[in-house]
């Protein structure tokens, strides 16, 4: 029998409950949601006063969706953007602390070369403005005249040597000041997007949740069962088309460790800008799982589509990471089977789904 379509034959557990008491186990997709069953007489009179009984309801409620899905796509965009930025923070901080240390340091360096300067200074005009070994080459002894030169020149040296690294050390410290600005100005830009990034989160997942509030609790529930097919159909054509060469691809070591560690995740509530234990956001759980394999990635998901190799869909191998939507804003960890493990957004939990539910942009491998 055809090996996709044995898997497919075992899938139909992978939105249940029940696996994620066994995140080592993937499937290749989920089942098919039950077909809805058709209203009682008294249900539909509670849909038509909802405004979503018979096709209409379910337009209705497609375009709900739709809108729900739309508002949480840009939430995530904005969660990578505040994501960056605040990588972004925490890096200039730090080179703002170095230069800070380099600047009190180098003021130090400063007035300790001042120092040593005027002793020299002082010296000279102890001696009529003459060093001690000038003074010595105006003796009528040859030897002492000889010492004389040496040591004058020694003098010399070490006065131009002084003077030499007190220009370098001030160079060094007016580029240390320039470079503390530089990086101030850009702390401070990194600061607002987070800000407008934070404000713009906020916005959509109230915007998103006040939709969800509206509707009962039934067409809540159907408005899942309407996601669960909509990724059931995309997985279904996805595995369909042929797109994976070799469904169950061997891990590497590291790769068995990074599913490990994100598998083991699952259950987990999505919180933006989570990067465990208690919760994670989408790259938050991949960059956290390769960090525990022993290869530190980039912590957003744009980063990690710019940053680390590109491999093709048909060889993609269990650690691999997929990267969803045409502005990189989503990111899950390929498990094997078809199969990715991710956090998908606010009121979700870290689970497993398939790897085609998605548009995928590409697929990203850190150990590559």
């Amino acid at each position: 029998m055809n090996r996709r379509h044995s898997a497919a034959a075992a899938i139909t557990l992978v939105c249940a409950l029940a696996v994620l008491a066994a995140p080592v186990q993937a499937f290749a997709t989920p089942a098919p949601p039950a077909p809805e069953q058709p209203p009682k007489s008294g249900d539909a009179e509670n849909s038509e006063a909802s405004g979503t009984s018979g096709t209409s309801g379910k337009k209705n409620l497609e375009e709900v969706r739709a809108k729900i899905d739309d508002l949480y796509r840009k939430a995530g965009a904005a969660t990578d953007a505040y994501n960056l930025a605040e990588e972004r923070s925490k890096k200039q901080s730090g080179e703002i602390v170095k230069l800070a240390q380099a600047i009190v340091e180098g003021q130090a360096k400063i007035a300790e070369l001042k120092s040593r300067a005027g002793a020299q200074a002082r010296e000279q005009y102890r001696n009529a403005g003459l060093p001690p070994g000038a003074q010595l080459m105006l003796s009528g002894d040859p030897q002492l005249f000889l010492d004389g030169i040496s040591r004058a020149h020694q003098g010399q040296q070490a006065a131009k040597g002084v003077l030499g690294e007190l220009n370098r050390t001030q160079e060094d410290l007016e580029t240390y000041t320039q470079d503390a600005s530089t990086n101030w100005t850009k702390l401070e830009a990194s600061r607002v997007k987070q800000a407008k990034a934070k404000k713009k989160i906020n916005e959509q997942i109230a915007a998103a949740k006040k939709l969800e509030s509206r509707l009962e609790k039934k067409e809540r529930a159907r408005l899942l069962q309407l996601e669960q097919q909509a990724e059931y159909k995309s997985q279904t054509a996805w595995l369909s088309s042929g797109a994976l060469k070799e469904i169950n691809r061997g891990a590497s070591a590291s790769g068995k460790k990074a599913v490990a560690f994100a598998t083991s995740q699952i259950g987990k509530p999505y919180k933006w800008g989570a990067v465990g234990p208690a919760s994670y956001d989408c790259s938050g759980l991949t960059s956290q799982a390769w960090a525990a394999a022993g290869h530190p990635i980039p912590r957003t998901s744009q980063e990690q589509w710019r940053q680390l190799p590109h491999i093709a869909v048909k060889d993609m191998r269990p650690g691999d990471l997929v990267i969803y939507f045409g502005d990189a804003t989503h990111v899950g960890m390929y498990i094997g089977d078809g199969a990715i493990v991710h956090a998908p957004r606010p009121g979700r939990n870290v689970t497993i789904t398939g790897a085609g539910s998605m548009e995928i942009l590409g697929v990203v491998r850190p150990d590559k």
